[in-house]
């Protein structure tokens, strides 16, 4: 562990046993992102029946969404249930432990149905989860057996086991009235619900990172630290590589709420993660084209959140990484790279919801000259995972009493030969004569989906299942494919709860 993150792991203990009374909180653990309550609230949320806890940001802890669900109509047979399942037990020190046991399929095993790679098959799988909440502290782990692991081309551990672990959650955070800390690892997203976040998203494996979140309703700031993936170059040398991101988010109003952002990945045989790129108040932007010392890549961005009428709401968020705003000759200017997601959702009727999403990430998005600071963890996006694309996505939530959630879907996905880990281009004049967005053959990909996710008992069941109808199938003109595309989880759990003593 680097400096940097053992002196912040170090400060959640210190906050904690320095933290003035007036100060303390009890703390609440996060809601996963495979938490089959999660999709329901999200629903709820999308129809305006209660408030999103943390716009543009996941995931949020349980807490915030039982704040959420007491401002909703408790009259709602959905609204009552999802209190229930969440309400915590009495006091400032309690215990919970689960284990669920089942089975995976899936008609490939890379876990994006978009971007479909690897073998079919099922797999069994198995978790355990421990929870212990002792004042304003909160410690999770959930170690899980996954044997698809070692076949997915993603998966950043070992390949040559039979039986591989993860971790989905395991942290430590420290929560008081005006801020968090936290150390560990879990799913993170920045951005519109439904799809990737540009600069920081769950795409890829958690991963250790250390970070804080100081604010009120108003105003907050939230900060991440982590290295990553080493590198070796032509030498041979070791090059060290690191991430920070930072998020300032203002509301203006009940109705608008609006966020600044950046993300950098520093990198270089014997580089630290220096001062200047870790200091949340600072701009790194500003701190990389003025500061002293060797540059990193910096991704610049903003979103928004607007309810424009009635419980209908709008969001956006847009993401640079580099824009030529100087006079340039013909044939050496490089393609600008950028990112951006427009989102809408509202209510349908007196039960449904809708959600519509459209997102589309430029040619060169996410890489750079340096293929050691492109945007990736072991060749895998940190926020983004494919550039050269676009995609619309409309969907319908209906929830199926108050445990489950059915989503029907439709998707177009426009998809270049650009890859973020393709070698960036050489020359300026290399780069000119590239567009965009849009390389070579574009595939398209029409998906009809279907999702549904609940929890019954000691049963919970995720399947996401849909058709695709693929023109210019990997690349090819004119060769179009049909197929279906599915994924399926089901388990049995059992878990138990307590006080501790």
């Amino acid at each position: 562990m680097p400096p940097p993150l053992r002196v912040l792991a170090a400060a959640v203990l210190l906050a904690g046993a320095l933290a003035p009374p007036c100060a303390g909180a009890q703390a609440s653990p996060y809601l996963p992102f495979d938490d089959p309550r999660l999709p329901l609230l999200e629903h709820l949320i999308a129809r305006g029946d209660i408030e999103d806890p943390a716009p543009m940001v996941r995931p949020f802890r349980r807490a915030d969404a039982l704040g959420a669900l007491a401002s909703g109509d408790t009259s709602r047979p959905l609204v009552r249930a999802l209190r229930a399942s969440l309400e915590a037990l009495p006091g400032d020190r309690t215990w919970r432990v689960a284990a669920r046991a089942g089975a995976q399929a899936f008609s490939h095993i890379r876990r994006d149905v978009l971007h479909p790679l690897g073998p079919d098959g099922a797999r069994p799988y198995a978790e355990l989860n421990g929870e212990a909440l002792i004042g304003p502290f909160a410690l999770v782990s959930r170690p899980a057996a996954e044997p698809r692991l070692t076949d997915d081309p993603e998966w950043p551990g070992r390949q040559d086991l039979e039986l591989a672990w993860r971790f989905p959650e395991a942290y430590l955070s420290a929560q008081f009235k005006y801020g968090r800390v936290f150390y560990g690892q879990m799913e993170r997203n920045w951005g519109p619900v439904g799809v990737a976040g540009i600069g920081v998203s769950n795409y890829a494996y958690p991963q250790v990172e250390a970070g804080f979140v100081v604010g009120v309703r108003s105003f907050e700031l939230e900060a991440l630290a982590r290295t990553l993936a080493d590198g070796r170059d032509t030498a041979g040398n070791r090059v060290h590589r690191y991430f920070f991101a930072h998020r300032a988010s203002a509301r203006l109003s009940d109705r608008l709420r609006v966020g600044l952002w950046e993300t950098t990945v520093l990198a270089g045989v014997d580089r630290e993660f220096d001062g200047r790129y870790r200091n949340p108040l600072s701009l790194l932007l500003l701190a990389n084209q003025y500061g002293l010392g060797v540059d990193g890549n910096v991704l610049i961005g903003a979103d928004v959140a607007w309810r424009v009428r009635g419980r209908v709401t709008i969001q956006a968020q847009l993401g640079i990484d580099d824009i030529q705003y100087e006079d340039t000759a013909e044939g050496e200017r490089i393609p600008n790279r950028w990112a951006l997601t427009v989102a809408g959702f509202g209510p349908l009727g007196s039960a449904l919801g809708w959600r519509a999403v459209y997102t589309q990430a430029s040619s060169l998005a996410f890489r750079t000259l340096d293929p050691f600071e492109n945007l990736t963890d072991a060749g895998v996006g940190i926020g983004r995972n494919f550039a050269d694309m676009d995609q619309l996505t409309v969907a319908v939530s209906a929830p199926r009493g108050a445990r489950w959630l059915i989503t029907p879907e439709v998707t177009l996905l426009r998809q270049g030969e650009g890859d973020i880990n393709d070698p960036f281009p050489a020359s300026d004049a290399e780069a000119s004569a590239i567009p965009g967005i849009f390389i070579g053959v574009v595939e398209r990909t029409w998906r009809a989906a279907v999702d549904l996710r609940g929890r019954e008992g000691p049963l919970d069941v995720h399947v996401n299942a849909g058709l695709h109808h693929v023109e210019n199938a990997d690349h090819q003109q004119g060769r179009t494919v049909n197929r279906f595309e599915g994924r399926l989880q089901a388990t049995l759990g059992l878990s138990r709860r307590g006080v501790l003593r």
